[in-house]
């Protein structure tokens, strides 16, 4: 955990300091005026967690959040206790007076690092997430047929192509009309089951026959049923697609 300490009295900011190290947190930096850790805090990363005292060298520390948006967890210290109402109006997780014993030090780290752990594990969510790597895709897509709607289960397409500018969805022998262009579902499906042959076809890794070697380094794929026209791997989609199948 990154720690700031924001305190005018050098003796009670080494002290803090000495007793943030002796259980392993890092102090990061220390400031002693609302203007310099104003300045550091619009041009830095905030860090895990800010200790600060309410009376400093050139104004009350509340005057800080007039200035920057704060987003980590705050401590506050001080001597007198009457500004502890007000500290919680903000991002206070404890009001520590000076001063600071190390079972009260110890409580407000606790509050700390739940806050911690729980900021890591949204952090964790967020990159899964923008990994794709819990990215809902589609389970089936709605079609025309005649006067009726049909219901066809994703995993059941044996491919999606496009002729004449116009999208097909192929399942169980028949071509269906969708109005999504290839390049919007290619976005809509699994890619783990579903890979982009080239501009024409998106093919089901499940319902590949057979894979064959064309001209001038290409690949050639025959599907289980599919046959009105040869699907093809671009020469620079192969890699891909030899990675994708492995």
């Amino acid at each position: 955990m990154r720690v700031i300490i924001v305190e005018d009295e050098l003796a009670s900011s080494r002290r803090l300091e000495r007793m943030l190290s002796s259980l392993n947190i890092e102090v990061i930096s220390c400031f002693i005026s609302v203007s310099s850790i104003v300045k550091w805090l619009k041009n830095n990363d905030h860090p895990d967690l800010l200790f600060l005292d309410i009376q400093l060298s050139d104004s009350l520390s509340f005057d800080i959040f007039n200035n920057v948006n704060i987003n980590c967890p705050i401590i506050f210290t001080t001597a007198y206790s009457e500004y502890s109402i007000k500290a919680f109006n903000y991002n206070s997780i404890a009001y520590l007076l000076k001063p600071i014993q190390q079972l009260a030090l110890n409580k407000a780290l606790e509050k700390a690092k739940f806050f911690y752990d729980s900021a890591n594990q949204i952090g964790k969510l967020k990159k899964i997430i923008s990994e794709k790597k819990l990215t809902t895709y589609k389970d089936k897509f709605s079609v025309k047929s005649g006067n009726k709607i049909k219901i066809l289960p994703t995993n059941g397409i044996e491919c999606f192509y496009s002729t004449n500018n116009i999208t097909f969805i192929y399942s169980n022998l028949i071509s269906y009309c969708v109005s999504h262009s290839l390049s919007d579902i290619e976005k809509q499906v699994d890619n783990t089951s579903f890979f982009r042959a080239n501009r024409s076809f998106i093919i089901n890794i499940n319902n590949i026959k057979s894979i064959s070697s064309f001209s001038n380094n290409r690949l050639k794929l025959t599907l289980h049923s599919f046959s009105d026209s040869e699907i093809i791997i671009s020469r620079e989609r192969v890699k891909d697609f030899k990675k994708w199948i492995s």
